[in-house]
């Protein structure tokens, strides 16, 4: 397996998975994983693919007051991991996470469905939006692994 075939089918499997465990690091130095909803999963959410370049960029919604985000905001290196146990598939990104506040991106992603979450709407102040850019990406299937940066962390 090479890199351009390892990368297609990186995204091939980011785009069928239903979550990603995201991992920050808490303020002991900590690791602590979470699910969380896969926005680019095409099935679950449809009307969000337009909203993802071809690349590994991914956003993720949350409650600003959660744990992650404080996380983030003091220690912004993080993991987002995907996989298909039963195919022996998974992709292991590292790179940073950020809040994003943006109205407009935080409404281009909204869900009707998640004022279970956000009483508020798109503009409840615990309505926030993650951005996660990538750095490094390793990929397996079976017993084929390839890991490769995919741009430098901020």
């Amino acid at each position: 397996m090479n890199i351009s075939e390892a990368e297609r089918l990186s995204r091939d499997l980011v785009d069928i998975t239903e979550i990603a465990i995201v991992t920050t690091i808490d303020q002991e130095g900590f690791p602590q994983s979470r699910a969380m909803f896969n926005l680019r999963n095409q099935e679950l959410f449809p009307d969000l693919t337009d909203c993802f370049a071809d690349d590994l960029l991914l956003c993720f919604t949350t409650n600003t007051s959660s744990s992650k985000v404080s996380h983030i905001k003091n220690n912004k290196k993080t993991s987002v991991y995907f996989c298909r146990p039963g195919d022996w598939r998974g992709l292991n990104l590292s790179g940073t996470m950020s809040v994003s506040d943006d109205p407009e991106l935080k409404q281009r992603l909204w869900q009707e469905n998640w004022t279970m979450y956000y009483p508020g709407g798109f503009s409840d102040p615990d309505y926030s939006v993650l951005i996660f850019q990538p750095c490094s990406a390793a990929y397996y299937h079976q017993l084929e692994y390839l890991k490769w940066s995919t741009k430098e962390a901020e």
